[in-house]
């Protein structure tokens, strides 16, 4: 099979033995496996050759991107690993259309840096852009800081080209924001994480780049207070909140003892810390006041004055000028290397309707200290959505102690009919979840879907569907 592979990528692209390390372990560390080998296709054409050969031999394979992914969903024990890092070209841009057309090997921030150049922007950002590619991207229907304006990539997507579990190559690479020609096979692939095929290509939204930002730290006295904020200010400027993001005292305390550099947003310490930015497309949002800034900024301090004479903000702190708004962005995007390097921690990435955030919190947080007086809730959350990755720090770490906890938060998370993955996907860290919790009907759709697709169950096994 090995010297099949070589045919089809050369030599230089099938690794085995000591040159699969870095495709050997998950980002976190916490998962690893030794692949069959890892083959590096170039296009499309090599994918669906190295698929045909798979399953023709009834190898399982597992697609992989940047490698990004927190829910363990590219272990691969024995499985045929399919990079698709050289899969990198951004074959168009169409201005006009406001699309781009991009391979799945294409890393996120160069594609966002590309699109700049025509005034455009792909709105999907997170602190993992420099790495994650687009093909994990819509294969985990990733998230982000700006889902509030947005969407998640699921909504930034227009068509697809994906390599079906036979080999066959399915082009749905429609370019329509209209097409009722049946089911919305797209759909089906993003968020799949490769268990029904692999996505090699993709027709992509973009948007106007925002003329101007304002981008403000706000103390808010309360969580309910932050929210009154947010429907404020988006009241005020036409509904253009980009992002809405909570980090509450603890993270701002192990941020500023993890990350060097790290300092106070404010004079003084509060508890709770909101990171906001608004984004004005408009002529008359960019257009500069008096005092030379934009009107867009002015709109938020007057905003900001009200609610502090109204008694729901403590403090605020707008950015001036572009270092002062990436220092604010580089407090809230380091949050997986600040959470990650406090040792084992049980990772909880939920969502829960937005008014229901900060009841949810303080039953979650009740709960575990209930179960173990010890342990300690980290959290960072994409306020605005409701989404609330909410970490567990537990001394006494083991996988009883993780099983444990995992659903406590499951638990809070259902009471307030909440979700409990929001962003990162299932992988293998949620299987227990999805046989605990996942509607049974939906279970049995989703298995029957795979088994048509997939009855070999070669794509990525093991990982979404619990057994």
């Amino acid at each position: 099979m090995l010297d099949k592979l070589k045919v089809i990528v050369g030599d230089a692209h099938v690794l085995t033995g000591k040159d699969m390390a870095r495709y050997s372990h998950d980002w976190s560390q916490e998962f690893s496996w030794t692949p069959l080998a890892v083959v590096r296709p170039a296009n499309t054409a090599d994918v669906s050759a190295i698929v045909k050969l798979a399953s023709e031999t009834n190898t399982p394979v597992v697609p992989v991107s940047g490698n990004t992914n927190l829910a363990a969903a590219t272990t691969a024990e024995g499985a045929l690993m399919i990079s698709l890092e050289r899969l990198n070209k951004i074959r168009e841009i169409r201005p006009e259309a406001k699309l781009a057309i991009v391979e799945a090997g294409v890393i996120l921030s160069t594609l966002r840096e590309a699109v700049a150049d025509h005034g455009l922007i792909f709105p999907l950002t997170f602190g993992a852009q420099g790495s994650a590619m687009i093909g994990g991207n819509l294969s985990t229907n990733a998230g982000g800081s700006n889902v509030l304006r947005y969407g998640n990539t699921r909504d930034l997507c227009l068509g697809l080209e994906v390599v079906l579990p036979s080999g066959e190559i399915m082009d749905i690479m429609s370019e329509l924001h209209k097409d009722n020609s049946g089911y919305n096979l797209k759909h089906l692939f993003i968020g799949a994480e490769g268990t029904l095929g692999i996505i090699t290509a993709a027709v992509l939204k973009l948007s106007p780049k925002p003329r101007a930002y304002a981008t403000a730290m706000v103390a808010a006295r309360s969580v309910t207070g932050a929210l009154d904020l947010l429907n404020r200010l988006q009241a005020a400027t036409g509904g253009s909140v980009e992002a809405f993001e909570y980090m509450p005292r603890p993270y701002i305390d192990i941020h500023m003892s993890t990350i060097q550099g790290g300092r106070e947003p404010f004079d003084a310490p509060h508890d709770v810390n909101i990171l906001l930015e608004v984004g004005a497309t408009s002529e008359q949002g960019a257009a500069l006041g008096e005092d030379g800034r934009p009107m867009v900024a002015i709109q938020l301090e007057d905003t900001l004055a009200a609610l502090f004479e109204d008694g729901i903000i403590h403090d605020a702190v707008v950015a001036q000028n572009e270092a002062q708004r990436r220092e604010m962005w580089a407090r809230r995007e380091a949050a997986a290397e600040v959470m990650f390097a406090q040792g084992p921690i049980i990772n909880n990435d939920i969502a829960v309707p937005v008014d229901k955030v900060d009841a949810f919190i303080t039953m979650a947080d009740e709960a575990i200290k209930q179960a173990d007086a010890q342990a300690y809730p980290l959290i960072v959350a994409h306020l605005g959505d409701g989404n609330v990755h909410y970490a567990v720090k537990a001394p006494n770490y083991s996988a009883a102690v993780k099983a444990r906890t995992v659903e406590i938060v499951e638990e809070c998370v259902l009471s307030f009919g909440g979700s409990f993955s929001a962003e990162h996907g299932i992988g293998t860290y949620k299987l227990p979840s999805m046989q605990r919790r996942k509607n049974k009907a939906a279970l049995a759709t989703m298995r029957a879907i795979k088994l048509a697709l997939d009855p070999k169950s070669i794509m990525n096994p093991g990982k979404v569907i619990p057994e």
